[in-house]
């Protein structure tokens, strides 16, 4: 065995003897919340300020804090750690890139357990955050603590990034560290995002739908049911441009197998309440269309076709048709055969047998703001694929699985 491979072998047999760890750790954080202000919390100082104590006991010399101000929390600020380990090449940096914040635990009645007080069931933990995304950030950490205590240089510098604000906009995450403080990254970084994946590993997120939510707005004339002739009915109207608005899906056909579903997508989604009555014909009314489109369409042909149809509802029902944008989101693919996707590829298979598949998905992932910088960026991890249920939960020995494949990325 050549002196490179001993080296891999004693750090992967040295993450072998963390499970005490992984619990110890998301014991700690599961306990701190950090739930958004939209969601009724206090943000994420209290985790933060964990983490921060823990990188530095850990070793970490260059940890640089980036607080985004917001004043509906007490502390008036969303934090941001950014924690980097110096390289052999220190003309580049890997990024790994995770989120502190997570989604409210829901209807308790649900749970079988307290959501915030970790729950341990053999390899499988439980708790509110475990898998969405403490896991990444557990496994990023210990990659960068075992590079640590060993006493061995990255091929090039290691850099762990924990970010607020992922659930619920980013504004105060991930957006406000590239808009605040580029300087950060150079132009050879890289990007893993480990907020995906499979419970097989074989998954390797390269790719995002454009992401579009569009309100429309009905107006016609409300008056009592039994006159109908007297007024315009919204509510058919809505009906017939959800029906309208299905012709999406043939005027923007193509296909790309790398998406499960490999087509775009348009669906009908959320209708808000129109007449509180059974007997009044509603004048106004409200629906949303999700729609999740394939990177190579342009938006604006969609916006011209959703206007088209709009048209023929307002002209055929004698109503007028707002269309407003609620989110748009969309950014460029990371080619499959990037050397960071490649790197990958290695990697999980030398730790789990099986090469994983490049692929692309219908939701949105914070990769699309290194992506749209020109970065290249991947989403991947070992994950079972219950964020945000009740009763979340991940295994331990894949979080230690990730550890190793990223220890194995750095080398």
């Amino acid at each position: 065995m050549n002196h490179a491979a001993s080296i891999q072998l004693r750090l992967l047999q040295a993450l072998d003897k963390q499970s005490e760890t992984v619990v110890s750790l998301q014991k700690e954080l599961v306990a701190r919340p950090a739930l958004g202000p939209e969601n009724n919390g206090s943000g994420e100082g209290d985790k933060a300020a964990f983490l921060l104590q823990i990188l530095k006991d850990s070793g970490f010399s260059d940890i640089t804090e980036i607080n985004a101000p917001d004043s509906r929390v007490a502390t008036g600020v969303r934090p941001n750690i950014a924690a980097r380990i110096t390289g052999q090449d220190q003309a580049s940096t890997l990024w790994i890139v995770s989120h502190m914040d997570v989604v409210p635990p829901g209807e308790p009645s649900l749970w079988n357990t307290d959501p915030f007080q970790l729950h341990q069931e053999g390899d499988l933990i439980f708790g509110r955050g475990v898998e969405d995304n403490h896991h990444g950030l557990v496994a990023s950490f210990l990659a960068a603590t075992t590079l640590l205590d060993s006493g061995t240089l990255p091929r090039t510098n290691l850099g762990l990034l924990f970010v607020a604000d992922e659930e619920t906009g980013n504004a105060y995450g991930l957006k406000y560290v590239f808009d605040h403080h580029e300087h950060l990254f150079g132009p050879n970084d890289r990007f893993l995002v480990p907020d995906f994946g499979t419970p097989d590993s074989g998954m390797i997120e390269v790719a995002e739908k454009s992401l579009l939510w569009l309100k429309f707005t009905l107006s016609g004339k409300q008056c009592h049911a039994s006159t109908p002739h007297l007024g315009l009915n919204t509510f058919v109207a809505t009906a017939d441009l959800v029906l309208r608005l299905r012709e999406l899906y043939t005027r923007f056909n193509a296909r790309d197998d790398r998406f499960d579903p490999p087509y775009s997508t348009f669906e009908a989604t959320k209708k808000e309440a129109n007449v509180p009555n059974i007997n009044s014909i509603p004048g106004k009314d409200v629906f949303y269309l999700d729609c999740r489109i394939l990177p190579d369409i342009d938006l604006n042909e969609v916006f011209h076709a959703v206007d088209e149809l709009s048209r023929k509802t307002a002209e055929g029902w004698g109503v007028t048709v707002d269309r407003d944008i609620v989110h748009q989101e969309s950014s460029p693919s990371t080619p499959e055969d990037a050397p960071l996707v490649q790197e990958l590829i290695q990697a999980v298979e030398a730790v789990t047998g099986h090469a994983p598949r490049p692929q692309g998905i219908g939701g949105g992932t914070v990769a699309s703001f290194p992506r749209k910088k020109g970065y290249p960026a991947t989403v991947w991890a070992t994950l079972l694929g219950n964020a945000h249920q009740p009763n979340e939960h991940t295994s331990i020995r894949s979080i230690l699985l990730d550890a190793k494949v990223m220890t194995l990325l750095c080398l």
